[in-house]
């Protein structure tokens, strides 16, 4: 088990994803996945109140309330570490004080609880006051139905900023961050973003943390047709670069006898900034692949560092 910086929540190594649940995945699916997510002693699901209102006759929310029925029917909130995001709801959009008191109520009535682990600004919204965002974080955490707040999709400069208002205001500052990043897409959040995480002593908690299944290594050249919701998502990683990345992994799956999934997600925690990487699965089986937690050689991360730089 893993402690988040700056927090006390002890947390499985690997975060569940659930943006497919209540959609690619049914309630029934998305319940049997936590199941055996929950059966590996896994303990930290991930999820949105957008998630998933780009599905037709979908408005937000369904994602929340399938993890709600779940913790209901298993009666393992109090075990359980969960996260969810304000701000990118169509019907509940910006970080505006009275934005955010709605839509906590909202997602505490869709998780069937009194109160989120972890909550994020799922994106910056310059145009409110940093005073008003952070205060009504600050009056929810008073109030105990947030523990800890936490930054997704901001710019360095944001979240240095938000956090020195926080610090210099002694309110309750942001403790991680959720950004892009994967073995094949390093670009956008090294550099600036890993060197402000650094700094302020907290960490990523990356989302596509296996590039949208092609880490799974199901994507191969010549390779037309393959089981997934997220066949064209994954494509757009179709490079000879990355293919080469791929070789390499089988590599060192080969050594450790792990799933590509489970090295691309070994290669995220082997990084400094990085405390738990998140994937989701839509099968039993995808939790498998993912749920294993391998250990790399520094030889290990130094290749797949060079081969995907």
């Amino acid at each position: 088990m893993i402690t988040i910086p700056e927090t006390d929540l002890v947390v499985h190594p690997l975060c569940l994803g659930s943006n497919i649940f209540g959609s690619n995945a049914d309630e029934a699916q998305s319940h049997a996945v936590m199941d055996a997510y929950s059966a590996h002693a896994g303990n930290f699901i991930d999820t949105a109140d957008m998630y998933n209102q780009w599905v037709e006759g979908h408005v937000g929310g369904e994602s929340e309330s399938v993890i709600g029925s779940w913790m209901k029917k298993c009666n393992n909130r109090q075990s359980m570490v969960i996260a969810t995001k304000v701000s990118k709801m169509d019907k509940r959009p910006g970080l505006s004080a009275k934005n955010i008191f709605a839509a906590c109520e909202e997602s505490l009535n869709r998780l069937q609880t009194d109160y989120i682990d972890l909550y994020y600004s799922h994106a910056d919204d310059e145009t409110v006051a940093l005073e008003e965002t952070l205060g009504a974080y600050a009056q929810l955490i008073a109030q105990g139905k947030v523990r800890y707040i936490a930054a997704s999709n901001f710019t360095p400069a944001r979240l240095r900023e938000s956090i020195k208002f926080s610090e210099d205001n002694n309110i309750p500052a942001y403790v991680a961050v959720q950004d892009l990043y994967n073995l094949v897409d390093r670009k956008t959040y090294e550099g600036e973003m890993s060197q402000a995480v650094s700094d302020l002593g907290i960490s990523n908690i990356p989302f596509y943390g296996i590039a949208r299944g092609f880490l799974t290594g199901k994507y191969r050249p010549g390779v037309t047709e393959v089981d997934s919701k997220r066949a064209a998502g994954a494509r757009e990683y179709a490079t000879d670069k990355n293919y080469a990345v791929l070789t390499v992994m089988d590599e060192v799956a080969k050594n450790h006898n792990a799933s590509l999934a489970a090295v691309a997600l070994a290669w995220l925690r082997a990084q400094p900034s990085v405390s738990v990487p998140i994937a989701s699965a839509r099968t039993v089986e995808q939790v498998e692949e993912i749920i294993q937690v391998v250990e790399l050689s520094k030889e290990e991360v130094e290749k797949l560092n060079g081969v995907s730089a």
